[in-house]
Formats: C-alpha cells, structure tokens, sequence
C-alpha cells in the first residue's frame, strides 16, 4: 500500500514539474556536486584545519581530565584498606564527581565543535549559494540539484553546472 502511495505522489510530482515546464516554455535543469567543489576551495581547507586545531585543544584538555581522574583512582585503589569510613566516602564523592565533569565537559565539547564548524562554513557555505544562484539565473536554469546530498537518482538530463560555480568562484 505503501509503495502504491510513493507511486502516485512520484508520478504526481513528475507530471506537475513536465506540466510546469510546458507552461513555462522549457524547463533547464542542473546538478551539482557541492561536496566536489568544496573540496576544491582554499577556504574550506582553512576553516577544516582551524576546526581540527579547535577539536585538538579540547582533546588536550579531556586528555588532562583523563590522567586526573587516573590518578585520583589509582591513589583510592591502593589506600583504600587503611582509609577511614569518612575519607573513602569522600574519595568516592571526589571520584564520581570528576567522572560527571569529564561526561559534560565532553558532551559540550562536541557541541562546540560542531557550532565552530558551522561558524566557519557559514560564509563559504553562502558564497557557494551565491554562486549557484547567480550561475542559475545567468544561464535560464529551473533548477539546480544537488548530487552529494544523494536525493536526486537520476540526472543524464541535466547539466552539470559545477565548471559554471567554479568560473563564478574563480576556482580552477
């Protein structure tokens, strides 16, 4: 039943995109591989370097709480049989917490990565938008699609547009 529905809205999308194109005169459609021509510029290479710069201090400092905690372990493990109630329980407490710091510290280092990521891909992201746009309204496109994203299955039909982003780029 599933399948009959998928069938009926594809076939329903398809003859509103060939009736849209009949009523507009033409219909020109393009692909691109975003991945591809990210690959290729000299920004993206920067802003991936400074977010692994960014990942590996965090890294260095979770490495740091690491070999804290270690320590504190290995010093309860090894004084535990001659430490008083009061003093174990308190070990204990020491441990736990730390162990707490180091699941949140690393659950928002993770997030922090990932807003710095965003932070630095946002202007590339948009001077690719950009580009595409401009690309598409200077050579009549309908629509450009985007290969990487793996939506579209099929585009012999299409123009690849990517040599046009590049030149619009200034990327070789």
């Amino acid at each position: 039943m599933k399948t009959v529905k998928k069938s009926i809205l594809l076939l329903t999308i398809a003859l509103f995109i060939s009736g849209f194109g009949f009523a507009q005169g033409s219909l020109k459609i393009g692909y691109i591989n975003s991945n591809k021509l990210m690959s290729t510029m000299p920004e993206a290479d920067s802003a991936q370097a400074q977010v692994k710069a960014y990942a590996a201090g965090l890294q260095k400092q979770m490495q740091s709480m690491a070999q804290e905690y270690q320590s504190k372990v290995r010093s309860y493990q090894s004084n535990v049989g001659t430490m008083s109630d009061l003093i174990r329980q308190t070990k204990e407490k020491e441990i736990s917490d730390l162990q707490q710091r180091i699941q949140a510290f690393q659950a928002s280092a993770d997030q922090d990565v990932q807003k710095k990521q965003q932070e630095l891909f946002k202007p590339i992201i948009d001077k690719v938008k950009t580009a595409i746009d401009a690309v598409g309204k200077e050579n009549g496109y309908s629509y450009i699609l985007d290969v990487s994203q793996g939506v579209v299955l099929y585009y012999a039909n299409g123009d690849d547009v990517t040599p046009l982003v590049k030149k619009k780029l200034h990327l070789k």
